[in-house]
């Protein structure tokens, strides 16, 4: 009968590890062992690895807890899926398992397309609001450094989406590891698999072809139009991602009910790596340890500041989605190997600190996040080159006389961030950043630089459903993932879009 059991190893014996399930079969060769969860400790020294693992004097059942996709024919009935993210793929993905044709809307390119327009952005500042960091497939998950942490406590549905992914190629470690990471350079190819079984298994993809408008015949989904003509479903999974601001003005001017919502914004914050694996494993870096990271918070009043994002050893990538507008994130690489490490600082944005900003109605978020990234691009002169200051600059109020180098490749000029935010805004994040070297010596002695802006960290906007995830106002449209306000980031977007596709399996069923 197999039992659980907690076992801990010095950091520095698991250095060059490659694949710790045999490693541990070495450690009980008498016995069946397989690793449930591994979390690094570096509260003291020695650093540790500690492992929850199942073990048994029997051979353990194999784990079978994945989505399995089946083939349907073409008569099978379909279900219009727009945006082809990670609440999109997975929906499909579900779909498929529940005998339903999913058949997938998406504006942007394929994977190997889609680079060419990363490119373009980088080398040439030119944005395709079609293709870019944000719209494409895989969409904004693909370029966005993998992280598949989630706060949920829904540890089956996780585990059921991790095997998938580890299904279609993902390592195996992220099953059991605390903090889950795929890295960029490996998501283009685990998505171009993902959509390969779907077409194969009857599913349909259509790039390059952008969301028009709801198709409605008394209140009720009949379809879709799109740049390539009209597509008829009684439900539609919109799955669009947080950037697809066009989704939100469709809605609104359809008088479809939305309402704002609301989120965080502020700027990306680089430091080199080695100083912040020197603050977090207190000196102790050359013993086998992955690039660190860090997770800090602070409160001013009933606002709260907060690291976002954070990609050890990464890049701060140009995620603009329209012309004339800067926005930054950030990524990771899957060896988190570059010299500099960066974070979101950000501070939330309630919808009463908009309303006294002068920003009112269900796209009042929506309308401020966009004055600041186009004030950012009007500062750019047309370029995607991104303001910057050094930290302690910002919170003395004024422009710096030297910037340092940075991941951003666009390039950066020297910005005042105090004249980019609101006072109170900025004066919550100059709050935070002095509370966070508090917390960790060194985090402004080091006078990082700071590049912005960061102002998409989630939805401006909700779309409202139902306990049943319908839409109250439409019936058959089920509003799913990040875009609708819903999730946030890799994990929790594919967990609801395969909720979203059991909903649109129940809803047809009652409805047939």
């Amino acid at each position: 009968m197999a039992e659980i059991i907690n076992l801990s190893y010095p950091a520095y014996l698991l250095e060059n590890v490659d694949n710790l399930e045999d490693w541990l079969q070495k450690k009980f060769p008498n016995q069946h062992i397989r690793p449930l969860k591994v979390s690094l400790d570096a509260r003291k020294k020695p650093i540790k690895y500690n492992i929850r693992a199942e073990i048994s004097r029997e051979p353990l059942h194999p784990e079978i807890n994945c989505i399995q996709a089946k083939e349907v024919n073409k008569d099978a009935i379909r279900v219009l899926i727009v945006g082809f993210g990670p609440a999109g793929m997975f929906a499909a993905l579900k779909c498929l398992e529940l005998g339903l044709k999913p058949v997938i809307i998406e504006r942007g390119k394929n994977v190997k397309e889609r680079r060419r327009d990363l490119a373009a952005i980088t080398k040439h500042h030119e944005i395709n609001p079609d293709s870019n960091y944000c719209f494409g497939e895989g969409g904004a998950g693909t370029y966005s450094d993998g992280k598949l942490y989630t706060r949920s406590g829904k540890q089956k549905d996780i585990h059921r989406i991790f095997s998938t992914l580890v299904n279609y190629g993902a390592p195996k470690e992220i099953i059991y590891q605390a903090h889950p990471h795929i890295g960029t350079n490996k998501l283009p190819g685990l998505v171009e698999k993902i959509r390969e079984d779907i077409i194969n298994k009857g599913g349909e993809v259509h790039f390059n072809t952008k969301f028009l408008g709801l198709e409605l015949e008394d209140n009720k989904i009949v379809g879709i139009n799109t740049s390539k003509g009209s597509f008829k479903s009684n439900t539609v999974i919109l799955a669009t991602g947080h950037s697809a601001r066009d989704i939100y003005y469709h809605l609104y001017e359809k008088l479809i009910e939305i309402s704002p919502k609301p989120f965080a914004v502020g700027f990306r914050i680089e430091h080199p790596q080695s100083f912040i694996n020197e603050r977090q494993y207190k000196g102790e870096t050359n013993i086998g340890l992955p690039p660190a990271a860090y997770s800090l918070v602070a409160n001013k009043g009933e606002s709260g500041i907060f690291s976002f994002c954070m990609c050890p050893g990464g890049i701060i990538a140009p995620c603009a989605t329209e012309p004339g507008e800067i926005v930054t994130n950030g990524w990771s690489p899957s060896k988190r190997n570059n010299p500099l490490a960066n974070a979101g600082i950000v501070t939330q944005v309630s919808i009463e600190e908009l309303e006294k900003l002068g920003y009112s109605g269900p796209l009042a978020a929506l309308e401020f996040q966009k004055s600041i990234e186009k004030k950012a691009g009007d500062w750019a002169n047309g370029s995607q080159a991104a303001p910057a200051q050094m930290a302690n600059d910002f919170i003395k109020g004024k422009k710096s006389e030297h910037l340092k180098e940075t991941s951003y490749i666009p390039g950066v000029y020297s910005a005042d961030f105090n004249k980019l935010y609101p006072k109170a805004i900025a004066e919550r994040l100059k709050f935070g950043l002095k509370t966070f070297e508090k917390k960790m010596p060194g985090f402004l002695r080091e006078n990082p630089m700071l590049v912005g802006p960061e102002t998409r960290t989630s939805a401006p906007v909700r779309i409202p459903r139902g306990k049943d995830l319908i839409h109250p106002g439409v019936k058959g449209l089920i509003p799913c993932g990040e875009g609708a306000g819903y999730a946030g980031g890799i994990a929790s977007a594919a967990m609801d879009g395969e909720r979203c596709a059991n909903a649109a399996f129940h809803y047809l069923t009652e409805n047939m």
